[in-house]
């Protein structure tokens, strides 16, 4: 069992809590693969685990946050067929990521695109797979549809815009800052609207009418807002609750909408699942990277000995894209 440099959760609260340790990793097992990781990226979960309010589901460490990785094969398990030691892989995980070698099921490895540097491919993972799954595979956007994301100049919203582009979507991007409005500019977004007092839904009906998708990383403070901008038969995917967990649902206009409110996470999926949507990754997105028709948005790149500053630099919401601290 190798040793490995971690992470480490040494209590609830703010950056302080964090410091690096030493921790056993096991074997990888029969159909498994241990990952030398090169690169992790921070997350709002690591934030709110970190705070005590989001607990690593079962299997995961609970003291190591981290929920995405990058880095190269090391050891393979029985039966593996689908990596090799030596292979540029990254991925994600319940938790644990924050940790010089991480072991995971073989089916969630995505490859690492061959001209992007370890440390930039960490940026992809979390981001990438959660705007995914939000607009298309629960969502169902399609080309010509509208798709309406929240937060544009985070690390999903900076995603899902150009998977939106990508597809032949419309994208309406929000955010409560300007500039980040101005900086998605250059990643080709055409419909921005300042969000000011929590309002947005006229101006988004009057860019397009409505959304049929809306991707909300926000939760309870958008919820009224966002079924007013929906379009007949659209979707509401929220994937976050930045803006609180409660909030008022207009069940009338939803009802006479037909539209949908669905709730979706990836950390707490089982296997199956979390697998099926990497192999679909892998071989719808993954090429796009490497045809430079998508980029992860990288803010910075930290020494994970910074971890702490990095917490704090994400809290700040001056970031814009991902924060990427690196072994």
């Amino acid at each position: 069992m190798p040793v490995a440099r971690a992470v480490v959760l040494t209590g609830k609260g703010g950056p302080e809590v964090l410091a690096l340790g030493d921790r056993q990793v096991r074997d990888p097992g029969p159909g498994e693969v241990l990952v030398e990781v090169a690169a992790a990226a921070v997350n709002r979960a690591d934030i709110l685990q970190r705070r005590g309010f989001y607990p690593a589901p079962p299997g995961a460490p609970p003291d190591i946050p981290g929920l995405e990785y990058a880095g190269t094969v090391a050891a393979v398990g029985e039966g593996v067929a689908l990596a090799n030691p030596g292979d540029r892989v990254m991925g994600i995980v319940g938790g644990g990521a924050m940790c010089t070698h991480v072991v995971v099921h073989e089916r969630e490895l995505l490859p690492v695109p061959e001209s992007m540097d370890l440390s930039r491919a960490a940026g992809i993972p979390e981001v990438f797979l959660t705007a995914f799954d939000a607009l298309f595979v629960q969502g169902g956007l399609t080309m010509g549809r509208t798709a309406l994301v929240h937060a544009i100049g985070s690390g999903v919203g900076t995603s899902a815009l150009q998977l939106g582009i990508v597809a032949g979507a419309r994208v309406v991007g929000t955010s409560r800052t300007a500039e980040k409005l101005e900086r998605c500019r250059s990643l080709g977004l055409e419909h921005g609207v300042h969000v000011e007092g929590g309002a947005f839904a006229e101006k988004v009906a009057a860019l397009c009418g409505g959304a049929d998708v809306i991707l909300d990383t926000v939760g309870a403070a958008y919820l009224e807002e966002n079924v007013r901008a929906l379009a007949p038969r659209g979707r509401i995917v929220v994937v976050g609750l930045l803006g609180g967990a409660t909030g008022t649902l207009l069940l009338g206009p939803l009802l006479g909408k037909r539209g949908s409110v669905i709730g979706t996470v990836l950390r707490s999926r089982p296997l199956e699942e979390k697998a099926a949507l990497a192999r679909r990754f892998a071989a719808e997105v993954v090429p796009l990277f490497e045809a430079g028709r998508l980029v992860p948005v990288v803010d910075r790149i930290m020494p994970m000995s910074e971890i702490a500053d990095a917490h704090a630099y994400m809290e700040s919401n001056d970031s814009f894209g991902k924060i990427v601290v690196a072994w």
